[in-house]
This record gives structure tokens, sequence and C-alpha cells, in this order.
């Protein structure tokens, strides 16, 4: 900034102790003493003797500093030094702004045998967070460092770089999966490392914090695999910046204040609630802020807690929840299937008042489904105040606002709402946020992490994010409610398949994990593997109903034949794929993925006809209907007695005009586990329906789906150990 002043105006002392630089036009009068000019301020004399053409010295003793020496100097010099300083300046802004990445990409050196996933990520040294975060555009003050290797990136970014254009945006997703999984992160993670390591285009993943449920249970962790992982995988797969934990108090808080509010008012008169709730402290009483809001929802235009009637403090105090409506649930991030049905309030303290109830899976909670959709502090709070828990016995909806939590639980997730920053073993960006599952929740990481990245990619850059489980699933949510929620379009859909899955869905034996693959999936079978595609030719199609483009990735096995890649990419093909490219990322890293780069990269330039599954004005069966038919290729749905019954609840309240998440399991397109292929002809049950109101979406649930899981016989672990002596993690995967 350049400010010019006469000698004579008045605060000039205070303008000059603030300046830098200062330019002297005009010979300094005598009554200005040069204390006003702040010391080690560098002086530029360019007084001029208008008469005598020469130089003025007529401030003797003006401190010089910087690298003006002590002569005078003419005023070009002066112009030239400061288009220097302000050339400097727009340099410095672009810099701030897009600019291809200088990133130093770490080397990868692939072993035979492949090692496992932990030895891998533990052989490569990843670069500290704020090396890799000064590389690829972040600021200082714009990250949160945890430890050596993890950063909290601030959502200030996003007002930084709001003029700056999008970079690609790409979606992730697979065919049915086997219960083993078919590679999706991996691919992810092999696909940036492509782009970025060795093509020099700048990309970052989006992944999902993993739940410590799976990792522990059956699945393992969810960082990648081989050489196409995010490192270090143990603090990936574990706390990562507590997320989860945030999460799962927030929730418990928000539970706990439900049958604490039951019980209180079950105990007390309106008088004596009504005091509980407006206290008087140190002589005076008043309402807090949210409070106030209750009272405004109710038409109640008072301020003062001595001045309600009788009839208003009874409004006011009593929400009269009906305890057989609740919905909301505890959670705990532990696969336990013995907390699937509980009862609560059985000790003496509770005076009688019990209730069955249950915990889910953390990553079922709203709160994560709430992280994952928001796109700010301010949309979090408000989404968070608008979860609905219950109704009251008139029928009418109780909200986390009307608890009186809401602020409560904006401050426990006030940091978890900046998305985490790690690396692949590549040393390309990844950001970690979010973790709702694909089958009981929307399966997508969050908003704000695919916001900020496309920012900080640039216009040439790509965004690679990932969808739980088959396109069925996460990716008709992807599209369905994330992408209304974002308002961004994606540009290319890569369709992951195996040649493992594709022969289960063939009609080859079943899967078990921890179990022995039976021969047929490590020996060459054609025919299996030809009837088997009957899956990706839907899955493919389900991704063309959303009018974006699909490039089929095929996770390479090492047991997978010649014949049976070039039979998948063919028939892939043939069902309408941009293009079908073998991956060997697993055991080559991005070098194994740089022909899905390059095919990724052509089907995103062409142009995105991307259109939504449905209008979300239509009434809530008629939504469940078009997916049910459309995607899972069901014949109809059948909705029990109770899930009707909440239906038209919901259409009475209000909530009719929201997106549909269908809690579905994830082994076949259809309601049965064991219907693999493409099920067709079939009913689809709808056995209950709840509402997700702050994350904005209908929550159906299909069959006999739980939202707890559970832990098998063997579960991980019991290969899961830490040594002692080097606090060295074993037997994560």
């Amino acid at each position: 900034m350049t400010m010019s002043f006469q000698w004579k105006t008045p605060q000039l002392q205070s303008k000059l102790q603030e300046a830098d630089i200062v330019v002297l036009g005009s010979s300094k009068p005598e009554e200005i003493p040069l204390s006003w000019i702040q010391p080690g301020t560098i002086v530029l004399n360019c007084s001029h003797d208008l008469l005598s053409g020469k130089l003025g010295h007529g401030s003797p003793g003006i401190p010089f500093s910087g690298p003006i020496a002590e002569n005078d100097v003419s005023l070009l010099a002066a112009a030239l030094r400061i288009q220097n300083m302000v050339s400097s300046g727009r340099r410095w802004l672009r810099e701030q702004q897009y600019t291809r990445w200088r990133l130093h990409c770490l080397r990868l050196q692939p072993l035979s045998p492949v090692p496992s996933d932990i030895e891998i990520s533990r052989a490569q040294t990843p670069k500290a967070v704020d090396v890799l975060a000064k590389e690829i555009g972040l600021l200082a003050d714009e990250i949160e460092i945890y430890g050596k290797s993890k950063a909290k990136v601030c959502l200030s970014l996003l007002e930084r770089l709001k003029d700056q254009a999008d970079g690609k945006y790409v979606l992730v997703a697979g065919i049915t999966p086997t219960p083993l999984g078919e590679g999706k992160s991996t691919v992810t993670v092999g696909l940036v490392q492509a782009l970025t390591a060795h093509l020099n285009i700048n990309s970052f993943a989006c992944l999902r914090q993993p739940s410590q449920g799976p990792t522990f249970g059956v699945k393992g962790g969810a960082a990648g695999g081989g050489y196409a992982q995010v490192i270090p995988m143990e603090e990936f797969n574990l706390h990562l910046t507590g997320d989860i934990h945030a999460i799962t108090a927030a929730n418990n808080l928000l539970a706990a204040a439900i049958d604490a509010r039951i019980l209180h008012e079950n105990t007390q008169t309106d008088k004596a609630l009504y005091n509980r709730l407006v206290p008087s402290v140190n002589g005076v009483r008043e309402f807090s802020n949210i409070q106030l809001a209750r009272l405004k929802k109710l038409g109640i235009n008072k301020t003062d807690p001595s001045t309600l009637t009788e009839e208003e403090m009874n409004k006011f105090a009593r929400l009269n929840i009906d305890p057989s409506t609740i919905t909301w649930q505890r959670v705990l991030d532990t696969n336990d299937r013995f907390l699937r049905k509980i009862t609560i309030g059985q000790a003496g303290t509770e005076k009688g008042y019990s209730r069955q109830a249950q915990f889910d899976i953390a990553v079922a909670s709203e709160i994560m489904a709430v992280l994952a959709l928001t796109d700010s502090l301010k949309d979090m709070k408000e989404r968070l105040g608008r979860m609905v828990v219950a109704s009251d016995k008139n029928g009418q909806p109780v909200t986390a606002e009307d608890l009186g939590v809401t602020g409560a639980l904006t401050v426990l997730m006030k940091d978890a709402i900046k998305p985490n920053l790690m690396q692949t073993l590549e040393g390309t960006p990844v950001f970690v946020h979010a973790g709702p599952f694909a089958n009981i929740a929307h399966g997508n990481s969050s908003v704000l992490a695919d916001k900020i990245a496309l920012k900080l990619v640039g216009k040439e850059g790509f965004v690679v994010t990932e969808a739980g489980f088959g396109a069925d699933i996460g990716m008709e949510k992807f599209f369905n409610i994330k992408c209304r929620a974002s308002g961004l379009v994606p540009n290319a859909v890569v369709l992951v398949a195996t040649v493992r899955a594709l022969k289960m869905h063939g009609g080859g034996p079943s899967v078990t994990a921890g179990a022995p693959l039976s021969r047929e999936y490590t020996e060459e079978n054609i025919q299996l593997v030809a009837d088997g595609c009957c899956n990706l030719q839907k899955q493919i199609q389900i991704a063309q109903l959303f009018g974006v483009p699909v490039v089929v990735a095929l996770n390479v096995f090492k047991t997978d034949t010649r014949a049976e890649i070039d039979l998948v990419c063919e028939l892939a093909k043939r069902a309408g794929a941009f293009d079908a490219v073998p991956c060997y990322h697993w055991s080559s890293g991005g070098k194994g993925s740089v022909d899905l780069a390059w095919a990724v990269r052509e089907a995103a330039s062409k142009r995105s006809r991307f259109q939504f599954l449905y209008d979300v004005q239509l009434p809530i069966v008629e939504k469940i209907r078009t997916i049910a038919q459309a995607v899972y290729g069901a014949r109809d749905v059948e909705l029990s007695p109770e899930a009707q019954s909440k239906i038209d609840l919901y259409t009475q309240q209000g909530f009719g005009n929201l997106p549909i998440c269908m809690a579905k399991t994830h082994l076949s397109l259809s309601h049965q586990p064991d219907k693999k292929g493409v099920p067709r002809d079939f009913i689809l049950p709808i056995s209950d329906v709840r509402a997700s109101i702050g994350a904005g979406f209908i929550y159906p649930l299909v069959g006999t789906i739980s939202t707890m899981p559970g832990l098998p016989t063997r579960p991980c672990f019991y290969d899961i150990d830490l040594d002692t002596e080097t606090e060295q993690v074993k037997g994560l995967f």
C-alpha cells in the first residue's frame, strides 16, 4: 500500500511511524522532528530544487538504512526501486494462487515378492508434513501439525483461493465386492501416484478415515496396500487426529441429554423444572442464547424469565418426548454385537425409567454424515441443531436445538471439521476426512476435503475421491446425496474390478475372510470370468445413468492370467466403458498405473452430461422405488407397516423432499448377500425408515441390515501387537 501526504497533514507522525519506506518529495521542514521516522526505516530523499535542477539536501541527519546508502538518489532510481517492490509483491500474490507444484516425490524401490503392507510403509520415510504443505501451496498459518506426518488444514484456505478454477473431479467406485474388498483405496492411491509422481500433474487423493471396528475385526485397515498406500499406515488406520473420537463424544452427549431430559420432566413440576432450566446466578436470572432461540421458535416474544406465564413456562420447559419414538442411538467405534439391543436405566437412581435401546458403530452416527456433507463451520452448527432425535407426544419432531445442546456439539466438532493432510508412499498429498460406511450411511469422504483439494490442484489438476463398496451403493449416494450437497459435478468415474470378484459373480465358490481361497480363484478359469462380467456390465450401466464417462480399472493380482485380463477389458469396453485398463500399482506403485492415469485424463476431458437419478420433490416411496428398480434391478419394493408409518410421519413433518440413503448389504445388488451376479425379478423389502435431517437425507433399512457389526471367530486383533522395545506396531494390514 502506498500513501501520499503533505508535510502539514494532520496525524503525519503516526503515518510516518507505520511506514516501511519514506520517500521525501520535498525538503523536510525544520518543525518536523527526525524522531517521527522510525529507526530502520528506508528513506529515499528525492526532494528536487526546481530552480537549480539539482537534488536538494534539505534533510540533513536523516538516518538512512537498508539498501539505500546515505547519498541521495535520483527520482528514476527511486521509481525503479518502488516498481521492483510492486513487481515482487505481485509475484508473491501469484505464488499464493495456483501454480504447478514443485513437489519432491519419494522414490520407490519395489521388492519381489511384495512385502506386507506395514513393512512397505515402515521402509519409506515420509516427508515432514510442513514440507509437503509448502510444496502444494499451503501457507504456514493454514495448517495445524499433529506429530511429524499429519496436519489439519484450516478452512480459511477456501476464502483465499475462492477465485481459483477447480481441477477435474474423479470418483473411484467398484463392482459388487467379495468380503475381502477389491482395492478401491489402492487404486485411488495408485492413480494419484501415477498422475503426480510420474506424469507431473497436480493431483490429490481424498479418502475416508477408517473405523477401528473393521480394523480390529475382519477387513483390516483402509490405507491402500502394497506400493500404493497412505503412510504412515498405522497412524492412518488407528486414531489419526481423533475425529471419530470427537464424533463419538458428541453423539453420546446428545444421547445422554435425551434420556436425562425425559427423567427430569417425569420427576419435576413445571415450576421446579423451569427454575432449574433458568436458574438465578448471583441474583441475576436470564435465558441463554439457545434458550432465547427456543422461545422464538415457540412464538414467545419475551426475554425476561420472570415475565412468562404458567402456560408459557410449561411450553418452554417441557419437550414431552415420546420414548417410543427415539431414533438417536449411542455409538462406539468397536464391532460389538452384544450392544445391538440393550436395556438402559436399570439403576435405582433412574427412578424406574428404563427403555430398550441400542448402540450403532460410530461411523453410522448422523454426526459423521453431517461432518462429511457440511461446507463450513456455520453450516455444520446449523445441521447439528436440525438433527431430529425423536417426536413429542403430539407427533412433532424434537431436535438437538430443542435440547439446548447444539453449541456444545459444535465445540466438540470444531477441530474435526478440518481435513487431515497425509501423503502416499511416493510423497503425493492425501486428504483423509470423515468415514461414513456405504452400506449403512452414505459412504463418502468429506465435501470440504474435496473442495479444498480442487482449489489446490488448480485448473489442470485432478482430485480423486473414493466411494464405499459397489457402484450401486457408494457411487449412487455420491451422486444423489453428496453432489447435491456440494454442487460439484464429477468429470469421470473409475470403476474397480478384480478377476477374483468376477469369478465369484460367475458362480465360483463362496469367499470368506480369513479362509484360504478355492483353486478356482488361483487358477485360470475363463468361463467363470466371462459369466461374472455381468456384474461389471451392470455397474457400468449404473454409472451411465448419471451421464458420466466410466474407465474400468482392473486391479491385477499375481494369480491373474493374461487371457483373463484381456477378456475383462474387452467385455468392459463392449459394455460401454470409455476405456478399460489393467493396473499394477500394488506391486509397482504409481508406475503401474500410468496407463490408467492417461485413460482417466482423456475421459475427464470429455464433456460431462451429469444428471441426478431422481427429483427430490417426488414422494419418499417413489424415490426408494426408483433406486430399487433402476440401480438394483428389483421388480418392486415392499414396505413393512413400521416403514410405511415412518414415511407417513416424516412426510407430515415436512421432510419428504430429502434425498434417499439406502442402508443395504454391499455383498449383492439385492438385499440377500448370497445372491451374486445380477439378481433379477426380486422384491426389495424395506423393514424400517429413519430420518437424518441434519445430514439431509431419509434413511431406509433394507432387509435385515445391522448398524452395529460383530466380531468373527478369529478377528484381526489376534495378529496385532506392539514391540515394547521399538514401540512399532505389528500385524496391521
